[in-house]
């Protein structure tokens, strides 16, 4: 290998990322064009996104060789997500990828998108789990909530098995829904996880439904929608919780207030800031009553304690020597809090990525390329977007 460092492209949903990483560990660059035109829509558009994908792609892509300072003739491989994700966002991306592998006479590596969350744990924290396996992996985001078990193989690559998901919406996508119920600005989750410090995290007493399982202790394969196999699950569910948050609002006559608010924050331009901005979150504080403020606390508090539950109940039934934490929901400060301290308790390492590699980025996906690169597993020309892709 000349110089061990990969071209990493990711596009598998509103953010549009490349990034040059080498060694699998050291990122010289990571640039990511976030899509701020689904913010006026509540949710993500697909076909909108697709858009902006092929308008960001060419730049960030020169953006990202840039300020690594190298040329295609410097890298050993080019390495894209193949899914999951949107399909028209994963064409982009996967178009663009094989077509500068062909041209620069690259090898082409496809990534999934889960793994390359997992790998952005492993970029800071793999050399502390040098002798620790399996790990169990909670990858919990936007779009997808999974728990993993994460064996590492004698030729130090890894392989990941499904032990639990949700069966219906994912965390950070009933973040979203319950953030536009109470009429908090899209994404939902940062402003959500900002003014929950502000409540009362008891207030409100949101509960989770226990999944049904059989005798043996898998879930019922009708509700997981996969064949079970011999180990126990630990699946989840969220829709439930969106739908008491919907039912408080209307039993307690808030929705007037709530429409009220959301006009004001798009006045102001409140709407377009960003919650971690101390100057932002002061102005929209002013926006919202105490028993608002309660519900997002008890909200973040019930949600993260159930995801705390079930990693832990996960990470004891099948024996896991060390936690990882990855996705967009890692960021959230109350989640970390939480469960470092319960890994503190239970004497289990614990990590997470970086908050600039929590959510979707180009430089996991170049690290995840890593071992396959040095496996030589690479992509054949017939290499497709897989929107539906599964990890273990």
């Amino acid at each position: 290998m000349r110089s061990r460092l990969i071209l990493g492209i990711e596009s598998s949903c509103d953010e549009t990322s490349a990034a040059v990483v080498r060694g699998g560990r050291e990122a010289l660059s990571n640039v990511v064009a976030s899509q701020l035109v689904h913010g006026d829509y509540g949710g993500v558009v697909p076909e909108l996104a697709s858009r902006e994908h092929l308008r960001a792609i060419v730049p960030v892509v020169q953006e990202a060789m840039q300020r690594a300072g190298v040329v295609y003739s410097d890298l050993d491989a080019v390495a894209v997500t193949e899914g999951p994700g949107l399909a028209g966002a994963l064409l982009v991306g996967l178009t663009f990828a094989k077509a500068l592998a062909f041209g620069a006479e690259l090898p082409l590596i496809g990534v999934n998108h889960l793994e390359g969350h997992i790998h952005a744990v492993l970029m800071d924290s793999e050399s502390s789990f040098t002798d620790a396996s399996p790990l169990l992996a909670l990858v919990v985001s936007g779009g997808h909530t999974h728990l993993y078990l994460a064996t590492k193989t004698p030729q130090n690559t890894w392989r990941y098995r499904n032990v639990g998901k949700t069966l219906d919406d994912a965390a950070g996508e009933a973040y979203d829904k319950a953030a536009k119920l109470l009429g908090l600005p899209y994404p939902g989750g940062p402003w959500m996880d900002a003014l929950a410090k502000h409540g009362d995290p008891k207030a409100v007493p949101f509960s989770f439904a226990q999944i049904k399982t059989k005798a043996t202790g898998n879930t019922a394969p009708k509700l997981a929608r996969e064949v079970a196999d011999d180990t126990r699950r630990f699946d989840l569910s969220f829709s439930g919780i969106k739908t008491a948050v919907r039912r408080y609002v209307e039993l307690h006559a808030m929705r007037e207030r709530i429409d009220a608010r959301a006009r004001s924050l798009q006045e102001s331009g409140l709407a377009k800031g960003k919650p971690s901005d101390p100057e932002t979150l002061a102005r929209a504080l002013a926006f919202f009553e105490p028993e608002t403020l309660n519900i997002i606390a008890s909200f973040q508090a019930s949600v993260t304690g159930y995801l705390i539950r079930t990693a832990f109940a996960a990470a004891e039934h099948f024996g896991a020597r060390g936690l990882l934490v990855s996705g967009g929901v890692a960021a959230n400060s109350e989640l970390r809090q939480r469960i470092s301290a319960e890994a503190a308790r239970r004497h289990l390492p614990v990590a997470f990525p970086s908050i600039a590699l929590s959510t979707d980025n180009a430089a996991m996906i170049a690290a995840a390329a890593w071992p396959k690169l040095l496996a030589e597993e690479f992509a054949l020309e017939t290499l497709e977007p897989t929107p539906q892709l599964r990890l273990g």
